[in-house]
Order: structure tokens, then sequence, then C-alpha cells
């Protein structure tokens, strides 16, 4: 039984913040996350994609972001159960409350903070009769390391802002970019379709519209695609790489069976005071959860993580009253010892 003070369902920058304003407090927190590294989306679906709204970062890829989080956190020692899913949950006669994975691993903690983000994700697949065939021999629902396709022929399907970003990307990776749409039209940024147009004209992107992959060829690998392009015969285009970048559908998964009251496929929470659930103990923070005016924006979800954590801090001592102190005056202690503090002023007469 792995037991803490704070139970964090979910890895990425909102659940990874918490462990440090928890760390703030004197608490230990401990993550679970389906994924096998800390970040979630950050760190699964798009690492090498800037962010620009991360306050005192003009810009920041969203690997780098779950990095500085990662280094930010490592004072306080948080634990990590990785690549498991959190499956069930039961509450004790003393309050506390049991979290057990798919894999049997057991979690007690007076505190269970739900930062899941929009929950489990699961590529949208294209109907292929046979690409399950090839799924990791040459097809890829999501781009997780560009180096993958250095030199290689690449073939992307899709419309939106993925499709066209890592289109635009792969120009400067791969030895050749398809970029296959069923329609003309793409929704997606205006300067990304138009830096798609130029590099066409530049012959560095090969467009092929309104069109769709019907089939993928190949036996141990992935060796082409069969295509079908409106007024025209089908043909195979020879490819190392078929990237289908048809969006991620977000699913709750077992927690929509915990008995927390759900919105839209998202969590209500009580924004006014805590972020707390209907369960009393249990919170949701960062994206899966909703409330009046709910913005899913990253720097959100740090907010909530730090009024979060005031209310944990109060459930787990009741008798304890706790002064903020800001960082600046008070320095930052943490569990392995070690101590940040601003420079101490230095004493000494003027002449």
């Amino acid at each position: 039984m792995i037991q803490t003070d704070i139970l964090i369902i979910g890895a990425g920058p909102t659940g990874l913040f918490t462990v440090f304003e928890a760390g703030l407090l004197k608490l230990r927190c401990h993550l679970i996350d389906a994924l096998p590294q800390p970040g979630g989306q950050c760190s699964e679906i798009y690492p090498k994609k800037p962010i620009y709204d991360i306050p005192a970062y003009p810009e920041i890829l969203a690997g780098d972001l779950t990095k500085n989080l990662m280094e930010q956190i490592k004072q306080f020692e948080p634990g990590f159960t990785l690549g498991e899913r959190a499956d069930t949950i039961k509450k004790q006669d003393d309050g506390t409350f049991i979290v057990t994975t798919n894999k049997g691993t057991k979690h007690q903690a007076p505190v269970v903070a739900i930062a899941g983000g929009l929950g489990s994700f699961e590529p949208r697949k294209p109907i292929i009769p046979n690409i399950i065939d090839f799924e990791d021999k040459g097809v890829e629902y999501m781009i997780k390391e560009p180096e993958l396709y250095r030199d290689k022929d690449v073939v992307i399907a899709g419309g939106g802002d993925s499709a066209l970003d890592w289109s635009i990307f792969l120009t400067d990776v791969a030895k050749s970019v398809t970029l296959i749409h069923r329609r003309n039209e793409f929704r997606g940024a205006l300067d990304s379709v138009e830096k798609v147009q130029e590099l066409k004209n530049l012959g560095k992107i090969n467009l092929i519209t309104p069109a769709e992959v019907k089939a993928v060829l190949g036996k141990e690998r992935v060796t082409g695609v069969v295509v079908e392009q409106t007024g025209k015969e089908p043909f195979i285009i020879d490819t190392d790489h078929f990237i289908p970048l048809f969006g991620l559908a977000p699913k709750l998964g077992p927690i929509a069976n915990w008995g927390l009251e759900i919105e839209k496929n998202a969590i209500k929470v009580n924004n006014a005071l805590d972020y707390q659930t209907n369960v009393e103990g249990i919170y949701a923070i960062g994206d899966v959860n909703t409330y009046p005016g709910k913005l899913k924006l990253i720097l959100c979800g740090f907010h909530e993580a730090t009024l979060m954590c005031q209310s944990a801090y109060k459930r787990i001592h009741p008798d304890k009253k706790y002064v903020m102190k800001y960082t600046t005056v008070g320095g930052v202690d943490g569990f392995d010892g070690t101590r940040k503090e601003a420079p101490k002023a230095v004493v000494k007469a003027i002449k």
C-alpha cells in the first residue's frame, strides 16, 4: 500500500504543479498516470510544440515545460505510479480513500486530486481494413519523436492544425512529405494554411486534395498507401510512414464510475471555494473539471491547484492554522533537506 497526503490522478502540468504547492504546506504527494512518463499531453502528444500563454515565458516547448516542472518539484520528492490507470476508489471508515490501478497497485490518502486533463485519449482512426496490422510498423497516430522520420518518405492525412503543423515541421526532416485531405479547405490556423501553400509552391510538400487513403500496403512494414482522389483512378504512393492525424477522442474512463457529478464529460466542482467535487475529500483541477466560466488553460489549472492545496491542508490538519508566507520571504524547504531562499540583506554602516 502506497500512502501519501495527496494522491494526484494525472501527471500533466496541473498535477505536477500541485506537488509544489502541496510541498510548501509540508504535504507529500504521489501521482498516478496511465502514460509511461510525466507530462500528460505535453509529453505524449505535442512535446515539440510551443506554448505561448505561460506567464514569464513568451514561448516554451511543451516538453520543456514538463522538464521545468519536474525540476521545480524535485526537492519535494513526489512518488509516481506510471503506466497504470486509476481504476477504482473506495472510501474508508476513517475518511481516507484507497485507489487501485488496473494493475492492482493500491494507494491510500485522505485527499484525492483528479488532474487527469481531458481524460485518457484514444486516436480517431481512419476506416481502413488492414491499418491495425501496421500500427507501430510505419503507421503512427501521433508524432512523438520527429527524428524517427529523418530522411524517410512520409504521408500525412488530415486537415486540422496538427496535420498542417507537422507537415510544415517535417519538410526539414523527412526525405519527402505528402499531405492528403478529403477536402480542398483546411480547418487550421491561417498562417499554417498559408505556409503549406508556400511549401507546396516550392515543391517541398506534395499536396493531394480532395482525396483519402483507402488502403495501406506492405508486409512486415508500411511500403505504400492507396489513394483515391476525386476525378481520378486510385493510385499508389510509396512511403515509409503513414500518419493519420484525425485528432484524439477524450474519455474519462473508470473515473466516470466513481460517483462524481459529471457534466459533458467533465467533473463538476465548487469553484467558489476549493474545486471540491460532490464527494468530500475528492477534488478535480485542470481541464478535467467544469464550472461556470471555466477556461481550459494550463495557467488556470495552476491557479486551481493552489487553492485546492489550501483546502486539502485544512482537511488533513483541521486543528492547525496555516499562515501563508511568500516564498520570497519564507523560502522553500524541500523534503530532501534542501532550502531555497533569497540572499539576506547585508547590514553595514555607511560612513
